[in-house]
């Protein structure tokens, strides 16, 4: 349900680091929301140098940008818990000071989202959509992670 977009320049993060990342903002979001894990994806951007600008200028530093979807309906203190969470781990795998890393976390309407096929449930109401899922739908849509 939640997308994660991680966006860094080329060559900073190699495949273990995204790997390490990807991991950590699945557990973090499944530890704050209590979503399973299966819902959680997290997508990487390399951006080129000359790419990306702050302030009208080309920016210097590296810097990592996670930018999160996640259905409505989560607490202020939980969205808050996100993205500090997602500051926390970035920080620590890449090894850049906080300074240089931010998270958004944006909410969309649950019945404004689609996935696995179909419109997804208020928050709260994961248990009885997987539930009403076709089975086929069900068993693919938790192999996911596995």
């Amino acid at each position: 349900m939640p997308t994660y977009y991680c966006i860094a320049p080329a060559g900073l993060l190699d495949a273990a680091k995204k790997a390490a990342i990807a991991k950590e903002i699945t557990r973090v979001h499944n530890e704050v929301t209590g979503a399973a894990g299966f819902f959680a994806q997290v997508i990487f951007t390399d951006v080129a140098k000359g790419n990306h600008f702050m302030g009208g200028v080309e920016l210097k530093a590296e810097q990592v940008f996670v930018h999160g979807f996640i259905r409505a309906g989560r607490s202020l203190p939980d969205r808050r818990k996100l993205v500090t969470g997602f500051t926390d781990v970035l920080a620590k795998i890449t090894g850049l000071p906080k300074k240089h890393l931010w998270a958004y976390v944006v909410e969309i309407p649950p019945r404004q989202m689609v996935e696995y096929g179909h419109v997804l449930p208020e928050p709260g109401d994961e248990s009885d959509w997987i539930a009403s899922l076709p089975k086929e739908d069900r068993d693919y849509m938790q192999s996911m992670g596995s």
